[in-house]
């Protein structure tokens, strides 16, 4: 069996690879990620995750994987910033708060599919003007839900989370290998 990820992140690549899981091809999915009126995170967030997996195309011996990360303030959807100053606006509205990131996967092989969606909790510590500022600099923010990666500068921004650090990066390991292992793909060993 194949493993086909219809995502260029490569975030979830690099997780795919430290639970053992070996990617074949990458068929990143080209859907339009606009919120709908009125939809909720984790609705939003499972609908882009099975949207993107209808439009990745496979074989007979190929298994697809896609994932959708958001990030949520209550009932608000905050997705990848279009420039810095919608990324500050993210940022800003983050800054002291606690917010939610959910991570939604959905796999295919042949006729069957499966979902997951994991909700971490996170909670950003308050941004000075300076710290704000030094991380609009770094550019870490584009391409990224919420305006920030976690896995990156951010990281020393966020002094309490509850859930899945993985999840937060874009693909939860543990969901991801059960997934996975259920759908029938064998994962090599990982090396200690």
């Amino acid at each position: 069996m194949r493993l086909i990820l219809g995502s260029a992140s490569p975030r979830r690549a690099a997780i795919l690879a430290q639970i053992g899981a070996r990617v074949d091809e990458v068929r990143p999915a080209d859907i339009d990620e606009t919120p709908r009126k009125g939809e909720l995170p984790r609705a939003y967030c499972r609908r882009m995750a099975a949207e993107k997996l209808a439009a990745v195309p496979s074989g007979a011996d190929e298994l697809v994987l896609t994932a959708d990360t958001t990030v949520a303030l209550g009932r608000r959807i905050l997705g990848k910033p279009a420039d810095r100053a919608e990324a500050a606006r993210f940022l800003q509205m983050l800054s002291g708060r606690r917010h939610s990131v959910i991570t939604a996967l959905a796999v295919r092989h042949g006729d069957r599919r499966r979902a997951r969606c994991v909700v971490s909790a996170v909670k950003m510590k308050r941004l000075s003007a300076l710290e704000l500022e030094d991380y609009l600099d770094s550019g870490e923010w584009q391409g990224k839900a919420g305006g920030y990666a976690i896995q990156g500068r951010a990281e020393a921004l966020v002094p309490w989370m509850s859930g899945s650090f993985s999840a937060v990066m874009g693909l939860p390991a543990a969901e991801t290998a059960q997934i996975l292992r259920a759908a029938g793909l064998s994962l090599a060993p990982v090396p200690a």
